[in-house]
């Protein structure tokens, strides 16, 4: 296997109009979404063999769920479906193309509850790649299970992704958030986090503040900029990369898309970590912010997420 991501398959509930509040949408649609799932449909799309880990409840909801991610090629034998809990919702609103408001609907929701016992041990430690973010670190006995999943993953010799990916209303506190995250960093290989994360966990805004982070132990800090591109700094250096001007229709799983991106060019050659060079990398969130850029210009995530070879064909036209 390629990429295994864990974590959290919901239902995104969109909104019917852009350019309003959560409380002013008029109407919402049920999509599939989640950010690890999203990753590896995107992931799939491009190639890469991809699989899931998680947990949804047994409803209709997540049997849905399950079978979009099988049908869009993304191994589903680690989809687990929890008999008491119900899916989880997430009800986002866009005040504009480039922002996303976020209630999510948990009582709790059925992606928190998967347990170490239920974990398939043989799919992480045969992947090169685990990736996940800290939607599973808010709540046991997921944190617990997200923990045992990396020990395995990485013991086995696979790179190690972790999306900062704040949302708020997840947390007691963003102090809370602030702990669980500092924990993670120091056993990820590669950090992914936005400019609003970066600041939370810095002070700063400025992507140069990633270097506090890479002190923490990472060997690749990526902070992603929205219709600025990104950034990445490692041991070797720190560049920016410029974004690619197109017509953002909906920005929401822009960032899952640039995951998947990157993931797959570092594990194009079989040691990801000869790749951690400026010219290579350069190349690299170019690859990345491509795949971000495409998928922005279509509404939803999913049926958004571009292929090999339509991230091929748009970067030979720009």
């Amino acid at each position: 296997m390629d990429i295994v991501c864990l974590g959290e398959l919901l239902v995104d509930m969109f909104p019917a109009e852009l350019g309003r509040r959560l409380a002013e949408v008029s109407a919402f649609y049920p999509k599939p979404g989640g950010a690890p799932a999203n990753a590896a449909v995107a992931a799939a799309r491009l190639g890469a063999r991809a699989a899931f880990i998680g947990k949804v409840g047994d409803d209709a909801f997540g049997h849905h769920l399950a079978r979009v991610l099988q049908e869009n090629g993304v191994d589903i034998r680690g989809v687990r479906y929890d008999t008491q809990a119900r899916t989880t919702m997430a009800f986002i609103a866009k005040p504009d193309v480039n922002t996303q408001e976020f209630v999510f609907y948990r009582n709790p929701g059925a992606d928190t509850l998967l347990r170490a016992d239920e974990l398939d041990r043989d799919l992480l430690r045969e992947t090169r790649v685990l990736h996940f973010g800290s939607l599973s670190l808010g709540q046991e006995p997921i944190r617990s299970t997200t923990w045992e999943a990396l020990a395995l993953a990485k013991e086995a010799g696979a790179l190690i992704s972790f999306d900062v990916n704040y949302r708020p209303t997840l947390w007691d506190s963003p102090s809370a958030a602030i702990e669980q995250v500092r924990a993670m960093i120091p056993h990820a290989h590669l950090v992914k986090i936005n400019e609003v994360e970066l600041e939370l966990l810095t002070g700063s805004q400025d992507p140069a503040a990633s270097q506090r982070l890479l002190a923490d132990g990472p060997q690749l800090v990526v902070v992603t900029l929205g219709p600025l591109g990104s950034y990445f700094c490692c041991a070797s250096g720190a560049e920016a990369v410029p974004a690619f001007q197109v017509n953002t229709l909906d920005a929401t799983g822009c960032g899952d898309a640039f995951i998947a991106g990157l993931l797959c060019q570092l594990i194009s050659t079989d040691d990801w970590q000869s790749q951690l060079k400026p010219d290579r990398l350069r190349a690299i969130l170019r690859y990345a912010n491509a795949v971000g850029a495409l998928t922005a210009q279509k509404v939803g995530v999913i049926p958004a997420l571009p292929s090999a070879a339509q991230v091929d064909e748009f970067l030979k036209s720009h």
